[in-house]
């Protein structure tokens, strides 16, 4: 018989809080974390970000890095930060008593520590100097290095749905008998490469995001890290499971570079597949976390596809992304640990920021904290190249 995967342990890190109880009370009081820029240079002004609230020092300080040699980036302090948390909920001080691996996401690397070093190089100032390279693997090898992980170690770049794609493939290796145990998740540090990049697509919001409201403007670019341990509930204690992933499935629409195709063609395929995968049936979900951006492109693409599923029976819809701001890689684990939090908390998590919905959908969007019974929940990461990947976390 297949092992099934659950979810022992979870770590999480972003604009509002580090580590689940900030979290919790971020959400419980319908506090966001966007606002000013604080932390990142940058010559833009009046973009709202949703920044982690630490310095880059302070986070190192909290990693336990401040002794350690080698170069540790914004996004390595915050893959850490989440990771320890994740592992110690989970009570494995050995990682390798059994076998474990360790499956990375990231859309940067260490994009925030190459750009302070990008202006000297074109002026001539570094030449002749040894250049560390600290593309997105970095994150992984250091977090392999820091847990003792020796098995199957791998980084994911699949743009927004990443850290999704990597419990999607945490859970198909202990699915399938090729490790007993899995680290998966995801970080991203906000970088002037993605916020410029962004700006140039003329994608981000001037007021901060506000998914599926009739007037939205765009999305808001976010940062964090949030780290699942994943193991088979053949050799999982099972007392500490939180949750289980009953399904998954990855879609690859290739609509465009980076829009999703207005008939929400890729959605559809994502979601429906993740249910076959599970064994359910669309009223069997009883909460779905969007990807919802808060792009005019996007929400409308997602809109169409819950609807063209669920029919008029759609379950509630929130997009947690008004919290946390969107964190591209990170982002399908971040809103992975904030599934597991619904389920155990028996809560819908809210929409922030509508004012009005937008007409061409059918659902209304859940703007506050709903007590419901929750058995099943999907969560949508939709990426650029129409990459879209949903997952279902299920009561145990």
């Amino acid at each position: 018989m297949q092992p099934g995967v659950v979810v022992t342990g979870i770590g999480i890190i972003s604009a509002i809080g580090n580590g689940i109880e900030e979290t919790l009370t971020s959400l419980f009081n319908k506090k966001s974390g966007i606002g000013k820029i604080r932390w990142l240079e940058s010559s833009i002004s009046g973009i709202p970000v949703a920044e982690v609230r630490h310095s880059t020092d302070e986070l190192a300080e909290i990693a336990g890095t401040k002794t350690e040699p080698g170069i540790f980036t914004r996004n390595t302090l915050l893959a850490l930060i989440a990771a320890q948390q994740s592992v110690e909920m989970s009570k494995w001080t050995d990682l390798e008593a059994h076998q474990t691996g360790l499956v990375m996401a990231t859309t940067v690397g260490g994009m925030d520590y190459n750009e302070k070093h990008y202006q000297s190089f074109l002026a001539g100032l570094e030449k002749g100097k040894e250049v560390s390279v600290l593309d997105s693997s970095d994150t992984t090898e250091k977090l392999a290095a820091r847990f003792g992980i020796h098995h199957n170690i791998t980084t994911i770049s699949t743009a927004c749905s990443s850290s999704a794609n990597a419990i999607m493939l945490a859970s198909r290796l202990i699915r399938n008998g090729k490790l007993t145990r899995v680290l998966a998740g995801g970080s991203d540090a906000l970088t002037r490469f993605t916020l410029n990049g962004f700006r140039g697509l003329e994608l981000l919001s001037s007021k901060g995001c506000s998914p599926f409201d009739a007037g939205r403007d765009g999305l808001t670019i976010g940062e964090g890290a949030a780290m699942l341990m994943l193991e088979s509930d053949q050799t999982a204690d099972m007392s500490k499971a939180l949750s289980r992933i009953t399904g998954y499935a990855n879609v690859n629409e290739a609509y465009h570079q980076t829009s999703s195709s207005p008939d929400g063609a890729g959605a559809f395929m994502a979601m429906s597949e993740c249910l076959m995968s599970a064994g359910l049936k669309p009223g069997d979900i009883g909460y779905i976390n969007a990807h919802g951006t808060g792009t005019g492109i996007n929400d409308l693409a997602e809109g169409v596809a819950i609807d063209r599923l669920f029919g008029k029976k759609a379950p509630p819809v929130s997009s947690t992304k008004s919290f946390t701001g969107h964190t591209l890689g990170a982002a399908g684990a971040i809103e992975a640990v904030l599934s597991v939090l619904a389920i155990q908390e028996q809560k819908i998590w809210p929409s922030l920021n509508i004012k009005e919905t937008m007409p061409e959908i059918s659902f209304m969007p859940s703007t506050e904290i709903l007590s419901l019974p929750l058995n099943h929940v999907m969560s949508n990461s939709f990426g650029f190249g129409g990459n879209n990947t949903s997952l279902i976390f299920s009561k145990v």
